[in-house]
């Protein structure tokens, strides 16, 4: 049954009404049966049906239901849920003629156990199943802090007691890796000072940041002229053990309530540490996998210290296509994309939708909302598979409510969907179990830091494009409810998976996820400087697990050699390591040489004082090369690096304190070149 109404903006709209059993499951036997058919016109049927289950999933006073309400029902007006209605209904609409692929996610059930041993391989522990000693394993569990190394504990302990109940084989026993003594654990965690909830400062607390400047920091949060609710976030200290006071159930369910006003949310500043911020491209793809091991244990341990399940999907995938656009896993999109465009990190399809809606569609109104013709889209979606990347697809005749449905379409098509099949659990329950808006800020963080590359990358790219259409809401009339509204069911009801009861009572919950992205995507994207501690600790510890076998293995040679020869040859002393030649000249303390091989000058020794930034360096280079004839460097931004020492390669915060950097990696190099896009 279908209702058109117009709203404020003359756009229509389609009120919903899940009618089909194949598709959706039935409202009448979730809601209440509807009592005698009345002789008033279907439409005014429609209408008050539809108003009645938007009511019965917010809080508005409503006859008693004959359902009991889930936590994930918040205070909603009827209104404010039409717009996730009928983009379910377009969604429904569109697919109906599309024919059923075999690209589906199967859900398979987990045996008991599996979980725990999924979990300690996704969290780069496999060492712990296998018993062999790994050293990437070894060093990833001399960093943990108090509650990091309880929830792998915690994990390993069920998995051990669930192999033992099966008599599979004989398992390493929780006592020999964590060296416990009853139960408290004798092994070194990271130490971590005293903070409140949530790591804010109290007053006449020593801050564990310095602060850089009034504006030398990540601003997220409110716009211009709305109500100065400001909170600060803090990098330095593990969101797990900064929890000290967890909620009870009961306040939970009691404050679990939306405001759909965009000024409810509050603002969030980050300062900047001495060691400025680092984004998520800022890092080597190797300490990026290291940043997702420790996201994962974090994220486990944020969980365990709130008393919240962190609950997981496990999926059996079905290949998909392996040559097209729509329907086409993330990665082989990309493999296909770099042997046109090399380096590229989101699809081409995706980009070139994305910069048409953003050259012609940002002021349309309605945009995203108002649904294309369905006839359109499903010619220009098979003219797109054809012509795409022959580059003769005709982009002027896509209008621009088409290349949104285009859009909407590619997401949805996923053959898993953006944010995963594995943690889309998670998402949900961050804001079902988690009232905080802070709390749920970190949580939200700490997944977009687990998300594979391709899909972290796409959905930045996305987000961006989402703010952007926001930004123009004086003329889209599309504000971040609107626009958090429509795009949520295209990524939570994904490809393969029916909408359920559950889901439909999640709508709101669902856009209240997508409207944290959209509003506090510059945090999300920022890798928590605690995590990039860690990883620093994790390659100083592999390497002196390195230099310890290099030394082991000398003196074998060594002895070997005593029982060879009647006089060893004179050698260097034992316990020396020969470092790469960069590291051998007498450079004094607190004096760094930069190299900048697409400079004219292509070195430089600075002399490094409390107040030197990276900008600074950067400026320094540029002025000595203005005096000369200074190499083309293709007109790219250029930055400072580190490389090697106790990090991959770290690209630097312009407003980074470089003798703090120096005296935390005093073994690296330094390097000024392009930043990666």
């Amino acid at each position: 049954v279908r209702m058109e109404m117009k709203d404020s903006g003359s756009v229509v709209l389609t009120a919903y009404h899940p009618h089909s059993p194949a598709r959706m499951p039935s409202v009448e036997q979730s809601f209440g049966q509807e009592g005698p058919s009345s002789h008033s016109p279907g439409s005014r049927k429609s209408l008050s049906r539809c108003r009645r289950i938007n009511r019965m999933l917010s809080n508005e006073p409503t006859p008693p239901p004959t359902f009991s309400r889930s936590n994930s029902q918040v205070s909603m007006d009827s209104t404010s849920m039409e717009d996730f209605w009928c983009e379910v209904e377009s969604i429904k609409e569109s697919s109906e003629d599309r024919p059923e692929e075999s690209t589906l996610l199967e859900f398979k059930p987990a045996d008991e156990g599996e979980l725990e041993a999924e979990w300690l391989q996704d969290a780069g522990l496999s060492t712990l199943i296998s018993g062999a000693e790994e050293e990437d394993g070894q060093a990833l569990l001399s960093t943990l802090t108090r509650t990091q190394a309880a929830a792998v504990q915690k994990r390993y302990n069920t998995y051990t007691q669930t192999l033992r109940k099966k008599n599979k084989h004989t398992v390493r026993d929780v006592r020999d890796i964590f060296g416990i003594s009853d139960s408290s654990p004798t092994f070194e965690t990271v130490p971590v000072s005293p903070v409140p909830s949530n790591g804010i400062q109290l007053p006449g607390q020593k801050p564990l940041w310095k602060s850089v400047s009034s504006n030398s920091c990540l601003d997220c949060g409110l716009d211009k002229g709305s109500p100065s609710v400001i909170e600060e976030l803090s990098y330095e200290v593990s969101f797990s053990e900064s929890v000290t006071v967890v909620p009870k159930t009961r306040e939970w369910q009691k404050n679990q309530r939306f405001k759909k006003d965009d000024s409810a949310l509050p603002k969030f500043i980050v300062p900047k540490s001495r060691f400025g911020l680092t984004e998520v491209g800022d890092l080597s793809p190797e300490d990026m996998k290291k940043i997702r091991y420790l996201s994962l244990i974090e994220l486990t341990a944020f969980y365990d210290a709130l008393g919240v399940e962190l609950k997981r999907n496990r999926t059996e995938r079905i290949k998909g296509r392996e040559n097209g656009l729509f329907g086409v896993p993330l990665t082989v999109l990309l493999e296909n994309d770099q042997k046109k465009v090399p380096g590229i990190k989101v699809p081409l399809i995706f980009q070139k939708l994305l910069l048409k809606l953003e050259e012609t569609g940002l002021e349309t109104e309605g945009i995203l909302r108002v649904p294309g013709s369905a006839s359109r889209v499903k010619n220009l979606h098979q003219e797109l598979e054809a012509k795409f990347y022959e580059d003769t697809f005709d982009w002027d005749q896509v209008r621009n409510n088409d290349a949104a449905g285009l859009l909407k379409m590619f997401i949805r098509e996923l053959p898993s969907p953006l944010f995963t099949v594995e943690y889309l659990p998670a998402f949900i329950t961050l804001v079902e179990k988690i009232s905080k808006i802070k709390l749920q800020l970190q949580a939200l963080h700490l997944l977009i830091m687990l998300l594979p590359e391709a899909n972290r990358d796409t959905a930045k790219a996305f987000l961006q494009f989402l703010k952007k259409v926001v930004a123009n809401e004086g003329k889209n009339k599309m504000n971040l409810w609107n626009v958090s509204m429509i795009v949520a069911p295209n990524l939570f009801i994904y490809k393969g998976k029916r909408a359920n009861q559950q889901e439909m009572q999640a709508a709101a919950t669902t856009a209240h996820i997508v409207r944290l992205l959209i509003r506090y995507q510059d945090i999300l994207w920022t890798v928590p400087s605690f995590l990039i501690s860690q990883v620093r600790k994790m390659n100083e510890a592999a390497m002196n697990n390195s230099k310890r076998q290099l030394m082991f293995d000398k003196g074998v040679r060594k002895l070997l050699r005593r029982k060879t020869m009647e006089r060893e040859r004179p050698e260097r002393p034992e316990g020396a390591v020969t470092f790469p030649p960069y590291l051998q000249s007498d450079i004094p303390e607190g004096v760094i040489r930069v190299y900048a091989p697409l400079h004219s000058k292509v070195s430089m020794a600075i002399q490094l004082n409390s107040q030197t930034k990276a900008k600074d360096i950067l400026a320094r280079f540029h002025c000595e090369n203005s005096h000369g004839s200074s190499q083309n460097t293709g007109g790219q931004k250029q930055s400072l690096h580190e490389i090697g020492g106790n990090i991959g390669q770290h690209c630097l915060d312009p407003d980074a304190y470089m003798l703090d950097v120096y005296r935390a990696n005093p073994q690296a190099e330094w390097v000024i070149k392009p930043k990666a896009s």
